[in-house]
């Protein structure tokens, strides 16, 4: 069990992602790859990955294990916009984390003796790393970024709501299975006992596309606090469905539709979400709706849109 310790400043500091964090989906998805999810979308992405053969992938795995503990630096809490910030940050990681993090990774079983170059914290190691990581993103995670971006964006939305009804407690209670709101302390179930301190410093949770078999957080407790916990959408992480609709009804309207299938949007909100202005929503509203993919409701000075039962379907491939 993880328990989350927080304060009343930790609950004002507490924040949710808004858009992926490549490296945490990178990680996650090796880790997926590596069993059976009982997801048939889930595994045919891993089968077409490994037909593939990734560059960097036989790097990564000793790494990255099935289950149990990997290297906090491979994930470093900079909320990189893309990969390379992140290749970055890693690249600036300190010796002694590299020692350490590789060191509680040998506990586990033994590791490539190039891994001995990457404890010493030597330039030639990590930029091998950094290359195995940058060539994995681009043949497994890079196709899913438009997914990735609906997914996080939606479940962004969705506790936005939450915290603006509740405030981040009601965020907090309702993060999904395998979390539990006891204030002060979120539990989350973890195959491993540890106390967690926030201290003041807040909580930023990453909701992520690729699932880990529990949420996700960081060993050192001395680095920023991050949980993350996959986001409670029902996107095939093959990307399949939006392979299919993009080139039928564009990228814009099938954001819109992904969103009006979570919630009811207004078209304010919408904008917000595809970033764009509501006269441009407004037009893509008005052609979903011509298709019955979504209906549109008045409701006090806003137009609710919600995504009908064929725009589900079309949404679920």
């Amino acid at each position: 069990m993880l328990r989350i310790h927080f304060t009343g400043a930790d609950l004002a500091r507490t924040s949710v992602a808004s858009r992926p964090d490549p490296l945490w989906e990178t990680v996650l998805s090796l880790r997926m790859l590596q069993h059976r999810t009982g997801n048939p979308a889930a595994d045919a992405w891993g089968r077409a990955v490994l037909a593939r053969r990734p560059e960097g992938l036989r790097t990564l795995l000793p790494l990255v294990r099935p289950f149990g503990y990997f290297p906090d630096f491979l994930t470093p809490s900079d909320g990189s916009p893309d990969i390379e910030h992140g290749l970055d940050a890693l690249a600036a990681t300190p010796a002694r984390h590299l020692r350490g993090d590789l060191a509680v990774l040998a506990a586990g079983g033994p590791l490539p003796a190039w891994t001995e170059d990457l404890a010493a914290g030597r330039p030639e190691a990590l930029r091998g790393l950094a290359g195995a990581l940058r060539g994995y993103h681009a043949a497994a995670v890079a196709p899913l970024e438009q997914t990735m971006r609906t997914t996080v964006r939606a479940e962004y939305a969705a506790q936005a709501k939450a915290a603006a009804e509740s405030g981040i407690e009601g965020v907090l209670s309702g993060l999904g299975p395998g979390m539990r709101w006891r204030p002060p302390v979120l539990e989350v179930q973890y195959p491993v006992d540890q106390e967690l301190h926030l201290n003041g410093r807040g909580l930023l949770l990453v909701p992520t596309l690729f699932r880990a078999r529990t949420p996700v957080s960081l060993l050192d407790p001395e680095l920023p606090p991050v949980l993350t916990y996959p986001a409670r959408r029902t996107v095939s992480p093959d990307g399949s469905a939006d392979r299919k609709l993009v080139p039928l009804i564009g990228r814009t309207r099938t954001e819109i539709l992904h969103h009006t299938s979570e919630a009811s949007r207004s078209t304010s909100e919408l904008a917000r979400l595809v970033g764009m202005s509501q006269a441009s929503v407004s037009h893509h509203t008005a052609v979903l709706r011509a298709a019955g993919l979504i209906s549109s409701a008045r409701h006090r000075n806003s137009v609710l849109h919600t995504a009908t039962s064929l725009g589900s379907l079309l949404l679920r491939g």
